[in-house]
């Protein structure tokens, strides 16, 4: 395995890591502080402006990890048509990574909308939508840490595959 090769790795899985890390920690951490202001409004801006800072960051660690995933297909296309545990895993992770791309971004979408349709002063512009956006956010801050973390477990599998049985792990009990 060369350097260059293994930054890429590196890089795919680190990226990986901060899509998946930051998702979880706005489910977990930032949204629910997001509840403590008093009027809706003020619970949107601290919503938004956590999400806005760690947007730049987010989209980075997407676009950083789709370039790295691509140069490790491209330097195992050997292995990802002749393996066909491998081809089944790539497909899935393939799959997987679209999705989280897409819930990644619908959860952009619905937090404009809501940020949009609460108006200012705690006084929503347009109520119907802001529930709407609020309803889908709710399902939505979950979906991406699912499918991203469900990602580093395909690399984990993924990883095991090139490797033989040695060490503690791999004996049977």
């Amino acid at each position: 395995m060369t350097l260059v090769s293994t930054a890429v790795r590196a890089t795919h899985l680190v990226t990986n890591a901060a899509w998946f890390g930051g998702s979880l920690m706005g489910a977990v951490g930032l949204n629910p502080a997001a509840r403590r202001p008093d009027t809706q409004r003020e619970r949107v801006e601290v919503s938004g402006t956590g999400w806005e800072r760690w947007g730049p960051v987010q989209g980075a660690s997407i676009g950083l990890h789709l370039l790295s995933g691509m140069a490790i297909l491209a330097d195992n296309s050997n292995r990802v048509v002749a393996h066909r545990p491998t081809t089944v895993a790539v497909l899935a992770k393939t799959a997987l990574t679209g999705a989280a791309v897409a819930s990644t971004a619908a959860a952009y979408v619905y937090g404009e909308r809501l940020g949009k349709a609460s108006g200012e002063d705690g006084h929503p512009t347009d109520p119907e939508a802001a529930d709407r956006a609020r309803r889908k956010l709710a399902w939505l801050q979950w979906t991406t840490p699912t499918l991203t973390g469900s990602l580093l477990v395909l690399d984990a599998q993924l990883g095991e595959q090139q490797r033989g049985a040695a060490g503690l792990l791999d004996r049977p009990w």
